[in-house]
């Protein structure tokens, strides 16, 4: 039974993130399965289908670590999450902005939210 106060994040799962020995080569990989570029960075990429759900592929030396995201709708939802896991906001080069925390069995679960000033294909260095 679950008791009032148990829900820490109220959202929906946005992307997972995953190690990639090659970054370019596995960029290329889920385009041809149907993926676009969102984002591509030298140390990070992230890919959407046709729905919106993202994979985000890590290079070696990636300061992401590998995880599940989990989008909310507003800033404020992210920093009452963040609140209650007493966890530093950050906003990221492509303007999105989250924090991670830590799931289930220890996994690493990032709370995301993206502002309407968030930017849909960026690419760059570093």
């Amino acid at each position: 039974m679950q008791e009032q106060g148990d829900v820490r994040v109220v959202g929906a799962v946005d992307h997972i993130a995953l190690k990639s020995e090659d970054l370019r080569r596995d960029v290329r990989e889920y385009e041809r399965l149907g993926f676009r570029v969102e984002t591509l960075y030298d140390d990070w990429a992230m890919l959407r289908d046709g729905r919106g759900f993202g994979i985000a592929l890590l290079a070696p030396g990636s300061k992401h670590p590998p995880h599940m995201g989990l989008r909310v709708e507003t800033r404020e939802a992210l920093e009452e999450a963040a609140r209650r896991e007493n966890r530093p906001v950050k906003e990221h080069r492509d303007r999105s902005v989250s924090f991670y925390t830590r799931g289930v069995g220890g996994n690493a679960i990032e709370v995301i939210y993206y502002p309407p000033e968030y930017t849909t294909a960026s690419t760059g260095e570093g």
